[in-house]
């Protein structure tokens, strides 16, 4: 990777790959949401991708990347809890690529359907994502192949490209609500928020089931954390990666933690007022708006709506739940 190249230059070339396989995805100021939260809210819908998240940008810009580098490699191996997984699956396989997904126990029935579906070998290890991580390491050592971690700079560039497209059309936002997984989505919006040179506030969101991150920030080191959360699981990470918490730590305003309650009533919320569909990572930067709506009245807001991928029966039982 070319690191003399300015970085706006190497975010505005990684677009046009990404756009040759996917359209920009659009963003939206929906006004019953707006009343909803009192304020001018935009959101931007990664839900709206070939695999319904924004993670599909960073494993086009990275499976591109081996193409070009690494030309032997046989195949790929990488940990998930569903939305990265379909993502390099989706990537790999435009590039004759083999795929292994290592998977907890429990995982979404649908997205690992989907990553079968997409040719990625499934494998199921561990009860949490840390133990599936492990062992993708090891599965990665005894193939041979290259070990996609969940945090790296050619994902960060691949994601970035959504938040190029979001601050390039809705140039006046005073603050941005995104998720943290591993921490792709915030440092991509970190990046590109510098790259503009715009003084927008960006606020880090996680579940208060996995709050390794906020932890981690208050600290200024990794903390690692049990993990809880029943309904988000792309917020499910026991053990923050120091690079994007680094990155965190100097760019973003703060880290708000939300319950399991307040991200399923944010997803019956999204459902409500825009009739989109929100899974649990994708509904928790609207749960912390409406924490926080006092606090953001008349500022104009975005919200990253990073992905749709929500089991059917869990979000049936969501909508039903609604009093």
């Amino acid at each position: 990777m070319a690191t003399k190249v300015p970085y706006l230059f190497r975010l505005e070339e990684a677009a046009r790959l990404v756009h040759t396989v996917m359209p920009p995805t659009p963003q939206y100021c929906w006004p019953l949401l707006c009343h909803r939260v009192g304020t001018e809210v935009w959101v931007k819908h990664e839900n709206h991708t070939p695999i319904g998240a924004f993670k599909v940008r960073g494993g086009l810009v990275l499976m591109d990347y081996l193409r070009r580098s690494k030309p032997g490699v046989a195949g790929i191996v990488s940990a998930t809890r569903g939305n990265h997984g379909q993502s390099l699956a989706f990537a790999a396989r435009r590039h004759g690529l083999k795929t292994v997904i290592v998977v907890p126990h429990g995982n979404s029935v649908e997205k690992n359907a989907a990553m079968q579906a997409l040719g990625a070998e499934l494998i199921e290890y561990g009860d949490d994502f840390q133990a599936a991580t492990e062992h993708a390491q090891r599965l990665a050592l005894e193939r041979d192949w290259f070990r996609v971690p969940s945090f790296h700079p050619l994902l960060v560039e691949g994601v970035a490209t959504g938040a190029l497209e979001l601050l390039r059309t809705v140039t006046d936002l005073d603050t941005v609500y995104v998720p943290i997984g591993m921490g792709s989505g915030i440092c991509a919006m970190v990046a590109v928020r510098d790259a503009l040179g715009l003084r927008m506030r960006i606020v880090g969101v996680v579940s208060s089931g996995a709050p390794a991150y906020a932890r981690s920030f208050v600290a200024g080191r990794p903390v690692s954390h049990p993990v809880t959360t029943l309904v988000a699981d792309g917020l499910a990470c026991r053990q923050p990666d120091p690079d994007a918490l680094e990155v965190i730590r100097r760019g973003v305003e703060r880290i708000v933690e939300v319950s399991d309650a307040e991200i399923e009533e944010a997803m019956r919320a999204f459902f409500y007022d825009t009739h989109n569909v929100a899974e649990g990572a994708g509904a928790a930067g609207l749960a912390a708006l409406l924490q926080e709506s006092s606090k953001m009245a008349g500022r104009k807001v975005g919200l990253v709506l990073c992905g749709g991928n929500v089991d059917s029966g869990v979000f049936a039982r969501i909508l039903a739940a609604h009093g």
